[in-house]
């Protein structure tokens, strides 16, 4: 190889090379100024406090620390109460207010305050706070008792599921997981989307079957919300995992009913093994329901107690493992753009979208 030859290939590389690392400069950057600008939020983020308080006050949780790292504004900070299994009326109820007592210890330890409306939200955004939007998978605690609901209004949910994995004593509906026994919504399910709609709450209908989303959709004045869920055509390359979550996934058909009726759809990491296929598996829902209906659920867990040994639910932060350790926000809006997402497209997505239905469902 002549010398001039040699020239032009060193010429070449340093084009290659000066040209990449421009843009992952720029994608970065791109990426902070994304993530400045949105108010992103995870719209299914677990903190299952314990339901034993001489255990609660051994424990420390770094809710602000992680919250900051991750770029998320906000979180919907949801616990369920029928893990362990329930045994007698009454205890889902003492389950669930224990649990707020315990965040509200949690949340002063951390300087963070929950949204009461959409009004919190911009305040918080505004001064580079976090801040928590109160949520409950599953409507346990209500058992037949509909005033309840008034009383977790005040004391800051915001944001209701109203199934998870195990049915109530008092039943809503049909569970998703489970054989159909009410062909949808019961009396009391009514009841309770109707009351969240009063009140101003957003209704999660995430664990619903069909029938159930079908008559949850036809009963509320409202727009709703399914928080943490998949295509049932997007499954990853875990064969034994797909199995399981599949009757945990929507079809485009679904969807497309929860769209059409205003409703968002958030998509979960479960399935995705790193932040690139997260990115599809949500370009795949917005090509069904349009942009204006897709937001972020994870299903993990921004904080775990420091002082545990908790193996249940993933970290936020960690869902996958990047060589950067780039918080969660950061790593999936710099995967969105790497498949062609817009700026604008990612601010409705990290949070534009959730929190549109969120101040219809919560303003007088």
């Amino acid at each position: 190889m002549n010398n001039l030859n040699q020239k032009c290939l060193k010429i070449g590389a340093f084009i290659i090379l000066s040209f990449l690392i421009f843009s992952c400069a720029n994608i970065k950057n791109q990426t902070e100024e994304i993530v400045k600008k949105a108010i992103g939020v995870d719209a299914h983020n677990h903190m299952d406090v314990p339901f034993d308080y001489e255990k609660f006050k051994t424990q420390s949780y770094d809710l602000k620390g992680e919250m900051k790292k991750s770029g998320l504004s906000a979180i919907c900070m949801t616990f369920c109460v029928d893990r362990p299994n329930l045994d007698s009326i009454g205890e889902a109820y003492n389950r669930f207010i224990l649990s707020l007592d315990e965040m509200d210890i949690m949340l002063e330890n951390n300087n963070i305050k929950r949204a009461l409306n959409y009004s919190d939200i911009e305040k918080a955004h505004k001064e580079n706070q976090p801040i928590v939007v109160q949520s409950v998978e599953g409507g346990h605690f209500i058992e037949d008792k509909i005033e309840r609901i008034e009383i977790a209004y005040n004391r800051g949910l915001r944001h209701l599921g109203l199934l998870h994995d195990n049915q109530s004593f008092v039943p809503l509906g049909d569970i998703y997981t489970n054989s159909p026994q009410f062909g949808g919504l019961t009396e009391m399910g009514i009841k309770v989307v109707k009351e969240c709609n009063r009140l101003g709450i957003l209704v999660d209908l995430t664990h619903c079957s069909n029938n159930t989303i079908d008559d949850a959709l036809e009963v509320s004045t409202k727009p709703i919300i399914i928080s943490h869920t998949g295509l049932n055509t997007q499954l990853g390359t875990n064969k034994k995992m797909a199995k399981m979550m599949m009757p945990r996934l929507i079809s485009k058909e679904q969807a497309k009913k929860v769209s059409d009726a205003g409703g968002v759809i958030g998509v979960w990491t479960h399935l995705a093994d790193s932040p690139l296929e997260y990115a599809k598996n949500i370009k795949a829902m917005v090509d069904v329901v349009g942009i204006d209906h897709v937001c972020i659920g994870t299903d993990t867990k921004m904080a775990t107690s420091i002082n545990s040994n908790e193996k249940f639910g993933k970290n936020t932060n960690q869902s996958w493992k990047t060589d950067n350790n780039e918080g969660f926000f950061y790593t999936v809006s710099k995967a969105m753009i790497e498949i062609g997402f817009t700026e604008d497209e990612i601010i409705k997505i990290g949070g534009g979208n959730y929190w549109r239905i969120f101040n219809e469902a919560t303003k007088k």
